[in-house]
């Protein structure tokens, strides 16, 4: 698909798995332009993945914390490469396992030059929590373009969502690396696809 032609039709096409990695020299070649997605365990990555892309179990889905422990490509029409990165936070697992994990993501923001933003996940029930704020400050000083998304929109009164995402936004001005929106989700309810699949659009016509 030529980069003056891609429009919302990108997601009605094939999005395949490439491959799982853990160390850099086993990530697959740059080819396209690429997304990853972050955010605490359970968070709803591999769901709101799956949603995006319009495919029930492309991701791998669990109700166990801290399942990802790869860092997961998957390509969406080779015209965009999707990275689904091991989740943070209270993940049931031993902390040499996490601090693998924490080496893994590391690694991986340090040496793809083809990577054009990081949606870091934010549980709307829960709002930022402390590992949310840490990982922020890191990116600020990678640095690297992220943008906040809220997950499980569909669970939050809207009340509560407005006045988080007005917080967030405010929040998102004293960090340097951050897209000033935030944007509202829920897989269950499709809330938000149309928006975050627009925001690829955007990128993919002006990646920088």
């Amino acid at each position: 698909m030529a980069k003056g032609n891609i429009t919302s039709d990108l997601f009605k096409q094939p999005c395949n798995f490439i491959k799982g990695a853990t160390r850099p020299e086993h990530y697959p070649l740059p080819r396209t332009p690429e997304v990853a997605f972050i955010g605490r365990s359970n968070v709803g990555k591999s769901s709101l993945i799956n949603a995006l892309v319009k495919r029930k179990e492309l991701a791998r889905t669990s109700n166990t914390p801290g399942r990802t422990q790869e860092i997961n490509f998957f390509s969406l029409a080779d015209t965009l490469t999707i990275v689904d990165l091991p989740g943070y936070g209270f993940a049931q697992a031993p902390t040499r396992v996490k601090d693998n994990w924490i080496d893994q993501s590391l690694a991986y923001f340090k040496t793809r030059e083809q990577l054009i933003r990081v949606f870091v996940l934010v549980d709307s029930r829960h709002g930022l929590k402390k590992s949310d704020e840490e990982f922020m400050v890191f990116l600020d000083s990678v640095p690297i373009s992220y943008q906040i998304v809220l997950t499980k929109c569909d669970k939050t009164k809207q009340t509560e969502i407005d006045q988080l995402k007005t917080d967030l936004e405010l929040d998102l001005k004293k960090h340097s690396a951050a897209f000033p929106d935030v944007v509202l989700t829920s897989a269950k309810d499709k809330i938000g696809l149309y928006e975050l699949r627009g925001v690829l659009l955007k990128l993919l016509q002006s990646p920088r």
